[in-house]
């Protein structure tokens, strides 16, 4: 059951914590209590994370909320544990999964619903396979500032409360720092725990997992025929409605294996991520990632395939074939709904008319041709009259084929003429969906570097940029650059 919600203020190590998930049967998790981190130090906070869940942010550079945030210590509350899982990485599977270098403490309840709070970093579980338990200070700055970016985009995601760094070193491709997040979602339950139960032919465990879920996040489906189904339709629809946000905005996830796949449809699992700079359908932002699997054309297939494997994960309970089936079609139509809606908006179109899938096809190819920069060329595009026909030169000048992009303008500006598109509102309009800010990676790097010399002013001041992606911040225009050459030798992999 959930308490009441917090009072606003309430410090750390007071949270009145739950852990419903600890409410399943010992073979889904194991208890076990964080490693301490050695001589912790405060690295971030957010505060806007911090109000969701009634923290007092300023209190939590204290040194008894220093040690929860770093796993030294957890509230009284607290049930620490590490989930299993299972997965498909990469398309393939990969048997037994689970929390390897993360422990949920538990989750709060809050007015919009329950909020867990998983510490990333926590050390050695059974479920850590190869790994040490860690995580590094680096991937863990790219996390927490994405996490909080794509939130203030208004992009389904987990959220990221602070970071707690070490001087402690942790092998990767070079020795680095430790750190850890502590990061919160409605619930951290994957794709990947459904495969788990299923792949081992264990119906009772799967029916289990199952009706926790839809119980406490999808009761309203208690009512429907076949409720598993109407399980499988929900996660599919709102897994698409992810993918098109994604598209949207130009963000690459890098690693969309079923265990990073949430079952609420949030973005989870920030690891070798980026968003599109000279744009390319087939770019690949994790190095790790030879083939292509997860490059930026192919997020919404991928989506498509993981609630494939979901789909078949929860077969045993649906029974009927047809009906997973129907549940699995309602991707397509949702994903291109969505996008459809999406992108209207983001070209300031105020109705649906015939030849629009045209139009953005033609646009698509030009920014493809033209390897054109793909925050600023939505964003520069709500300057873009009606009322001329003369060039459009801070638009044109982004590609290389002005020609092309005159012809390309010219049939956007008919057709926005064709609705009496007033320039100023539909530039406020645009503008409201097309940031000017995200989190390119050499900005990322320049923040990474400082902090690994022990100045973390750099992530504070890049985190208030992201969280107002939308305004003009005539004071931060530089966090608005096209990248420096130097950006182009940065890679992410899944070390990251």
């Amino acid at each position: 059951m959930w308490t009441s919600p917090i009072a606003t203020g309430t410090a750390i190590n007071k949270l009145p914590l739950d852990n419903s998930f600890a409410s399943l049967p010992p073979s889904f998790y194991t208890r076990l209590m964080p490693t301490p981190l050695p001589a912790p130090y405060l690295v971030a906070v957010s505060e806007a994370a911090a109000g969701l869940i009634g923290l007092d942010a300023a209190a939590l550079a204290e040194q008894q909320s220093l040690d929860i945030l770093a796993g030294n210590a957890v509230p009284a509350s607290a049930q620490p544990l590490a989930a299993v899982y299972s997965g498909h990485q990469f398309g393939v599977w990969a048997g037994q999964l689970g929390d390897g270098r993360a422990i949920l403490l538990g989750d709060v309840a809050t007015a919009s619903g329950p909020m867990e709070l998983q510490l990333k970093g926590a050390g050695l579980t059974p479920y850590s396979r190869m790994g040490d338990g860690r995580a590094v200070l680096r991937s863990s700055i790219r996390e927490f500032l994405c996490s909080e970016a794509m939130a203030a985009l208004g992009i389904p995601t987990s959220r990221a409360l602070s970071i707690a760094g070490s001087d402690q070193g942790v092998m990767r491709e070079t020795v680095e720092t430790s750190a850890v997040v502590l990061r919160m979602a409605p619930s951290f339950i994957r794709f990947g725990s459904f495969e788990h139960w299923s792949s081992r032919q264990k119906p009772v465990e799967l029916k289990v997992l199952a009706d926790y879920v839809i119980d406490r996040f999808y009761p309203q489906l208690r009512a429907e025929a076949n409720p598993y189904a109407a399980f499988l339709a929900e996660v599919t629809r709102r897994t698409a409605v992810l993918m098109a946000h994604w598209q949207a905005v130009g963000f690459m996830h890098g690693v969309m294996n079923t265990d990073n796949m949430s079952i609420l449809g949030d973005t989870l699992d920030y690891g070798p991520f980026g968003f599109m700079e000279a744009f390319d359908s087939k770019h690949i932002c994790n190095h790790t990632d030879q083939q292509g699997r997860y490059s930026y054309g192919m997020q919404p297939q991928i989506g498509h395939w993981n609630c494939y494997a979901l789909g078949q994960a929860l077969l045993p309970l649906i029974e009927e074939i047809p009906a997973a089936q129907a549940a699995l079609d309602v991707y397509q139509p949702a994903f291109a709904a969505k996008m459809n809606e999406l992108l209207r908006a983001k070209l300031g179109l105020a109705t649906e008319q015939e030849g629009d899938p045209e139009l953005m096809d033609a646009m698509f190819s030009l920014l493809q041709e033209n390897h054109s920069d793909f925050t600023q060329f939505f964003r520069t595009l709500s300057n873009l009259k009606t009322d001329t026909d003369e060039p459009d030169h801070d638009l044109r000048d982004e590609f290389v084929q002005r020609d092309a992009f005159d012809a390309w303008a010219a049939r956007y500006r008919t057709r926005l003429r064709a609705e009496n598109s007033n320039d100023a509102e539909r530039k406020l309009a645009m503008d409201k969906v097309n940031p000017k800010y995200v989190l390119r990676n050499y900005l990322a790097q320049i923040a990474i570097e400082k902090a690994q010399n022990k100045d973390f002013t750099e992530i504070a001041r890049l985190l208030s940029v992201l969280q107002r992606p939308y305004d003009e911040q005539p004071e931060h225009e530089q966090y608005a650059a096209l990248p420096p050459d130097w950006a182009s030798h940065l890679e992410v992999s899944c070390s990251s």
